[in-house]
């Protein structure tokens, strides 16, 4: 199989290497906007060679669109202009509404799988990617009753391949999910990074006091906002909603400490603890 690469960063480049320590594809052709990064991912073995999207696109059997999400709108409907009935699209998006929305009528419909795998670091670049990566964690696909049947089995082919489980859900309900799980997660993690650097401006004093607690909370603040911002954007509504509770839960610890009532807050804990049932 040849593999086509649409984005040579973490995501793509981290799957692309996996897939060819393992196999799946026999031949890896990438494009980048970057062609700094192409000729990177070529250097590090991700991709076997840095190419245009025409040469992907007469080539390909399966094309991987591993980049932000507003980019990928605009180039799914494009791709799938010239795909032929055997070659199958499919994309890695942390968003997913919007994008079955900008393919929901195109006559290639069935050439694309929408899918999610629910993996990520803060790292961005082709130098991010990591070969071992994605085993033992979920990948979602959706709304796999509009693709074609053996485009399907190929995705999940690639993703058995990764290691991968995979979950099937609608689009709308996966950006429901992923906005309590994974985005709001990333807005917290900037927002505390923001105050930590309004409030301490000492940056020795933040590295020596660093514990492991508040640099694994502010990891994901080191986040790309090139891939943040467009996440944010295409699932507005879901994060604002998320958010507003978010933002409540933090008014009740403030309200505790203001009253001194150690009471309530030690019931906040106690109802946070939950976690632990599910996350364990």
């Amino acid at each position: 199989m040849t593999l086509g690469l649409v984005g040579t960063g973490l995501i793509g480049g981290s799957m692309a290497l996996k897939l060819k320590e393992k196999n799946f594809a026999q031949k890896i052709l990438g494009y980048d906007k970057n062609p700094e990064h192409a000729q990177k991912a070529v250097s590090l073995g991700i991709i076997d060679e840095a190419s245009d999207l025409e040469n992907i696109l007469d080539n390909a059997d399966l094309i991987i669109v591993a980049i932000p999400v507003d980019a990928a709108h605009k180039a799914i409907p494009l791709l799938l202009d010239k795909v032929n009935s055997h070659q199958v699209v499919m994309d890695v998006g942390s968003t997913k509404k919007g994008i079955l929305q900008s393919v929901e009528s195109h006559p290639h419909r069935e050439r694309f799988v929408a899918s999610h795998p629910m993996w990520g670091t803060e790292n961005s670049g082709p130098e991010a990617a990591t070969i071992e990566s994605f085993s033992g964690k979920a990948a979602v696909l959706c709304n796999v009753e509009n693709s074609a049947e053996d485009a399907v089995k190929k995705v999940e082919e690639l993703y058995a391949v990764l290691g991968m489980h995979l979950l099937y859900m609608d689009g709308e309900a996966h950006d429901v999910h992923t906005a309590y799980i994974s985005h709001v997660s990333h807005i917290t993690s900037y927002a505390l990074a923001n105050t930590v650097l309004e409030k301490e401006r000492e940056e020795d004093t933040i590295f020596q006091l660093a514990s492991s607690g508040f640099s694994s909370t502010v990891r994901l603040a080191k986040s790309s906002p090139e891939m943040w911002v467009p996440i944010f954007k295409q699932n507005k509504e879901n994060v604002l909603d998320v958010l507003n509770e978010h933002i409540s839960q933090l008014r009740k610890f403030k309200s505790a400490l203001e009253k001194e009532n150690y009471d309530f807050l030690r019931e906040l804990i106690d109802r946070a603890n939950e976690i632990r049932r599910i996350l364990k």
